[in-house]
């Protein structure tokens, strides 16, 4: 019998901030920890406070003139011109704030961790800091310093696991982990995203490599239509693929209330992805992603954690965890007068409709070629 799932977090994001005006002002990972305490959901039993990863396990993928331009922004707290211009660094996008380098490090440091324990025994393993889809080997990109993903996979292929099935639901096409694994034929990379949207790769015709798949999907993609590619395809070619562990970005930016996507899913759709996900493998790493909304994406990773565990959704929170999301504050418009549902349910209201043409054409194209 496999162990209990573990959950991998850290004090570094309580506070941490990339900056007032930044989409990551808000708390996102301190949120979900303190639902999940207050749900009575997690104990120090199944709780891992993460180290930093090392400069040498960042170097696996990241190059070394790199991580010392981002670890002496931190210190110095500035960039020139040139370095911002060469790793873009100190951007609206990718800011200098205290922690640019000992936040991501912590980040990457919990994949290669979580690596290290599905190789100890099977099971799954939460961290949702470690989705940091974008980063390239020398670039910061998309608020992402480092890929965690990436470094997690790299740890487990490097220890003799022959197959990873990486499946990435953020509304945000994952292009660092698909261009890391493009020509690897022990990765199969699958990203369902919003269509034409930053960064504007992912195509359903894109075959970077054999084991690449795409499901970019239009503005208003709704419940009904994620459970169809579920069905449809993400869980054929999990099967079909066979893979040792499965790896899971699960990004809540494609909820209805993010905004910085124009999907329409409700955190329901995700829930279920995720449980249908975890039994294509014994060992499964379940990261988190984009989200920019405090009140949906705590909501979201917490259920994700309750999902993973078989916890019951369908209580609503307990008086513990309605005030850990009414002690929010969110300073987009939207965060001035929350709904009150915000405060008094953890799972969205379903949010069903048709599955349009759209999604069955990306559909039947991923399977092509098979």
């Amino acid at each position: 019998m496999a162990r209990r799932p573990l959950f991998l977090g850290s004090e570094v994001y309580r506070g941490s901030s990339y900056g007032p005006k930044h989409p990551l002002a808000i708390p996102r990972v301190s949120t979900t920890i303190d639902l999940c305490r207050a749900m009575g959901w997690l104990d120090d039993s199944v709780y891992i406070d993460t180290p930093a990863a090392t400069v040498d396990e960042i170097a696996r993928f990241h190059h070394r003139d790199y991580i010392v331009a981002l670890a002496r922004a931190e210190a110095e707290q500035r960039v020139d011109a040139a370095t911002a211009v060469r790793y873009n660094l100190g951007k609206l996008e990718n800011p200098v704030f205290p922690e640019m380098y000992r936040r991501p490090a912590i980040s990457a440091g919990a994949g290669i961790q979580a690596a290290r324990l599905l190789l100890e025994e099977p099971g799954i393993v939460y961290s949702p800091a470690s989705g940091t889809h974008h980063a390239r080997p020398s670039r910061a990109s998309g608020f992402c310093y480092l890929n965690a993903p990436v470094l997690a996979i790299l740890e487990l292929l490097d220890t003799g696991v022959e197959r990873v099935y990486y499946v990435d639901l953020d509304a945000h096409h994952g292009d660092g982990v698909e261009e890391a694994f493009a020509v690897d034929d022990r990765v199969l990379t699958l990203s369902v995203h919003e269509d034409g949207r930053w960064p504007f790769t992912g195509t359903a015709e894109t075959r970077a490599g054999r084991m690449v798949r795409n499901l970019p999907v239009p503005p208003g993609f709704n419940d009904s239509e994620m459970d169809h590619l579920v069905e449809a395809v993400i869980l054929p070619l999990g099967h079909w693929f066979a893979p040792d562990v499965v790896v899971m970005q699960t990004g809540a930016d494609a909820l209805a209330e993010d905004p910085l996507s124009k999907l329409e899913l409700s955190n329901g759709a995700l829930w279920r992805a995720v449980a249908a996900l975890v039994d294509l493998a014994p060992r499964v790493l379940v990261v988190g992603g984009g989200g920019y909304n405090p009140w949906s994406v705590g909501r979201c990773w917490a259920g994700v954690w309750a999902t993973l565990n078989g916890f019951d959704l369908v209580r609503g929170p307990t008086h513990a965890a309605e005030a850990v999301l009414r002690g929010l504050t969110w300073s987009r418009s939207a965060g001035r007068n929350p709904p009150e549902h915000w405060f008094t349910t953890l799972a969205d209201a379903p949010r069903p409709g048709p599955v349009s043409e759209a999604v069955r054409r990306v559909a039947a194209l991923a399977l092509e070629g098979l």
